[in-house]
C-alpha cells in the first residue's frame, strides 16, 4: 500500500505552524506495514486541493489530508472530496448530538457553522472526535482508500490512534508491518561512514538501511518487515553486528537518544561526575548536558572562560602562558590541558572537558578558524588533549567542537 499525506492549510505555508501531523501519520503507518511515499501540504483553496487530489490519486492507492474539517469558510476539504468523489454530504447524527447538547449545557446558541462539523461524506465510516467536535471520514472508492482527520493535534492523534488504525488494518490483509532500529553514530561524518558501509547499502534488499545526519551525530535507520519483533530482530541483528564489527568505535546507541544523553547515562551508572571548561564554544557544551532532564546527577557545572583574565583568575593559567610572545597562549595544547585540570579540580568532579579554540569568523592569535584543542581530564590520570581542524560557521564550530569533546570522553568511560 502506497500512502500519501495531504496537510490542508494556508496557514502551513505561510510557515505559522509546523506541520508535525505528517511526522506522527508517517511513524503510526510504518508500524502496520503501510509506505508513505510522498507528503504535500496545499493552501485553503478550492482548485488546488482539487489538483492535489488528484496528483495524489495517481501515485498512492491511500490518501490522508489533515486540516479542513473545522467551522469556518476556509475549511474546505470535506466539500472538495465529496464533489471530487461524487458524493453528498450529510449528517452524521451522533456527532450532531454531542454538539447540540454541549452547546446546550454551556448556554452557547449553536450557528450553521458550528454545524459543519458534523457533516460526512455520505456512505462513508465516521471517525469520531474524542477530544473535538469536527468528526473525521474514512472511504473506499475506486481502489482508493481517503481518509479526513482534523488538524489540530489533540484531535488528528487519538482519532488516528483509535480510529483509522483499525480500520486499515482491516483492509490490509496479510501484509507485515515494518520494524526498525535505530544505530546513532558519533566521531564521524556521513560520507565516512557511508563509505566504510558502501557495499551494505548498494547489496541492501531487506532489511534496508537508510542513512541520517545532523551536525555532529550520524544515525543509521535498520528497517525489515516481520511477522513479530522476535522476528523482525534475528533478520535486523546480522546487519546491527557487522555494522558494529567496521564501526564499533563510533556507534554510542541503538536507539534514537543523543550523545550527551547517552554520557550522562554512563557517568550517572557510575556514580562519576563531569564539569567543563569552555573558551571558544561559549556555554554550548554546558548547554547540551543541561538540556538532558536529570542531568544535574552527573553535571558538576562549568566555566564559560572566554577571556583570558577569566582563565587566569578563575581557572588559574598563567597569564605568561596566555601572553606574551614566546607564550603558547590561549589557543594552545597547553592552554587546553590546564584547563580541564582545573575546572576538574575545582569542581571536585571526576572527569572535565576543556575547549578553546577560533570559531570565527577570523583568525586569533594566527592561528586558523576551526582549530580547537579539546581536553580530557580524569582523577588520578593523565589528562589528554585532542586536537581538532573543523569546518562550517562560527554556530556550526562551536556545536561540532562540543559535540567532539563528548564524543572522546564517551570512548574513555564507555563499559
Amino acid at each position: 500500500m502506497k500512502a500519501e499525506i495531504i496537510a490542508v492549510g494556508t496557514e502551513l505555508l505561510m510557515g505559522q505552524i509546523v506541520n508535525t501531523n505528517a511526522q506522527y501519520i508517517s511513524r503510526g503507518l510504518a508500524d502496520i506495514g503501510v509506505g508513505v511515499y510522498y507528503q504535500t501540504v496545499v493552501g485553503d483553496n478550492v482548485d488546488r486541493i482539487k489538483e492535489t487530489l488528484a496528483v495524489a490519486k495517481s501515485r498512492a492507492d491511500l490518501i490522508i489530508c489533515t486540516g479542513g474539517l473545522g467551522p469556518t469558510q476556509d475549511d474546505l476539504t470535506k466539500d472538495v472530496l465529496a464533489e471530487v468523489l461524487g458524493r453528498k454530504l450529510v449528517i452524521h447524527q451522533p456527532s450532531y448530538d454531542y454538539m447540540e447538547n454541549l452547546f446546550r449545557t454551556r448556554g452557547i446558541t449553536m450557528v450553521e457553522s458550528n454545524i459543519r462539523q458534523a457533516y460526512m461524506l455520505e456512505g462513508t465510516d465516521p471517525l469520531p472526535n474524542d477530544t473535538g467536535l469536527a468528526v473525521g471520514n474514512a472511504v473506499t472508492q475506486d481502489g482508493t482508500h481517503y481518509i479526513l482527520l482534523p488538524g489540530p493535534p489533540k484531535e488528528m492523534k487519538p482519532m488516528f490512534d483509535t480510529y483509522v488504525i483499525p480500520w486499515l488494518t482491516d483492509r490490509m490483509g496479510s501484509v507485515q508491518p515494518l520494524f526498525s532500529t535505530m544505530m546513532k553514530f558519533a566521531g564521524i561524518g556521513e560520507s565516512f561512514l557511508e563509505h566504510a558501509l558502501i557495499d551494505l547499502i548498494q547489496a541492501q534488499t531487506d532489511p534496508t538501511i537508510a542513512p541520517y545526519a545532523k551536525e555532529g551525530e550520524v544515525a543509521l535507520r535498520l528497517t525489515t518487515r516481520a511477522a513479530s519483533k522476535e522476528q523482525a530482530t534475528e533478520k535486523l541483528w546480522p546487519l546491527e553486528r557487522e555494522i558494529r564489527t567496521r564501526l564499533g568505535d563510533h556507534v554510542y546507541a541503538s536507539e534514537d537518544i543523543t550523545l550527551e544523553l547517552e554520557v550522562l547515562r554512563l557517568l550517572t551508572a557510575a556514580n562519576k561526575t563531569l564539569s567543563v571548561a569552555e573558551s571558544c564554544t561559549g556555554g554550548q557544551l554546558s548547554d547540551l548536558l543541561t538540556a538532558v532532564p536529570g542531568g544535574s546527577h552527573s553535571f558538576a557545572g562549568g566555566v564559560i572562560c572566554y577571556t583570558n583574565r577569566v582563565k587566569n583568575k578563575v581557572l588559574g593559567v598563567p597569564m605568561e602562558q596566555l601572553e606574551g610572545p614566546d607564550a603558547p597562549g590561549a589557543v594552545s595544547e597547553e592552554t587546553a590541558r590546564l584547563l580541564a585540570e582545573n575546572v576538574r579540580k575545582l569542581a571536585d568532579a571526576d572527569y572535565a572537558l576543556s575547549l578553546t579554540g577560533v570559531a570565527g569568523p577570523a583568525e586569533s592569535e594566527g592561528k586558523p578558524v576551526g582549530l580547537v584543542y579539546v581536553g580530557i581530564a580524569e582523577r588520578d590520570a593523565k589528562t589528554e588533549v585532542v586536537t581538532l581542524n573543523l569546518s562550517g560557521n562560527r554556530e556550526t564550530i562551536k556545536l561540532r567542537a562540543s559535540k567532539t569533546a563528548l564524543y572522546h570522553l564517551w570512548k574513555k568511560i564507555k563499559i
